[in-house]
C-alpha cells in the first residue's frame, strides 16, 4: 500500500484502504466506466471518419466528402493553425497522403476502441491524433496549456493502459487469439 493512501489510517481502516487500492482498476464499476468511455471515444472517432468520408452535412458538407473529391484535412490545416507549427500544418493541408493517413487513423481508432480489440495500437494512434490536433493551435484559446485535445489524449491513454476492451467488448476473445498471444502489442 502506498504511503499516501495508508497515512493516518490504522488497523481495520488500512485493510480496507489496501483492498480498495488493490482492486481499484479491476472493480466492476471502474471496468464499466472505462468501457463506456472507450465506446464513447470509439464512436466519436468512427463518426468523424464516416462524416468526412460521406459528407453527411454535420462537420462536412456533402460536396466536401472525401468520396466526392474533398479533402478531410485541407480546410482545417489551411485555416486553423496558429503558433509555432502553423507553417508545418499549412504545408500538410490537402496532401493526398496526409488525407489518407488521417482517415486511416480515424477509422483505426474508431474500430479498435468501439469493438475493444487492438486497444493498445488504437490508443497509441488516438493519443497521437489528439496531440497533433492540440499542436495545430498553440497556445490553446482558453487555457495556456490544456484544452479538450490534451484531455482526450489522457482519456484514450488511460483506456489503452487499462486494456478496457475486456468489458463490453471483444478484448478477452481477441487477447486469446494465437496472433495476439504471439504479438502482445496487438492486445
Amino acid at each position: 500500500m502506498s504511503a499516501t493512501i495508508g497515512a493516518g489510517l490504522t488497523g481495520r481502516s488500512k485493510v480496507f484502504a489496501a483492498r480498495d487500492e488493490e482492486h481499484a482498476v479491476t472493480s466492476s464499476a471502474v471496468a464499466k466506466g472505462l468501457a463506456a468511455m472507450r465506446i464513447g471515444f470509439g464512436l466519436t472517432f468512427l463518426w468523424a471518419f464516416v462524416d468526412k468520408l460521406f459528407g453527411l452535412g454535420y462537420a462536412t458538407p456533402s460536396e466536401g466528402a472525401w468520396i466526392n473529391g474533398g479533402s478531410p484535412t485541407e480546410g482545417y490545416l489551411a485555416n486553423a493553425p496558429t503558433g509555432p507549427f502553423e507553417g508545418f500544418y499549412n504545408a500538410l493541408a490537402g496532401q493526398w497522403w496526409v488525407d489518407g493517413l488521417f482517415m486511416l487513423g480515424l477509422l483505426a481508432v474508431g474500430v479498435t476502441l468501439t469493438l475493444g480489440i487492438g486497444i493498445r495500437l488504437g490508443a497509441a494512434v488516438g493519443v497521437l491524433l489528439y496531440v497533433m490536433m492540440w499542436t495545430v493551435a498553440l497556445p490553446p484559446a482558453n487555457n495556456p496549456v490544456l484544452d479538450e485535445h490534451i484531455l482526450g489524449a489522457l482519456g484514450v491513454l488511460v483506456i489503452g493502459l487499462a486494456l478496457a476492451g475486456d468489458t463490453w467488448g471483444l478484448g478477452r476473445w481477441w487477447g486469446s487469439t494465437t496472433l495476439v498471444q504471439k504479438y502482445p502489442v496487438l492486445k
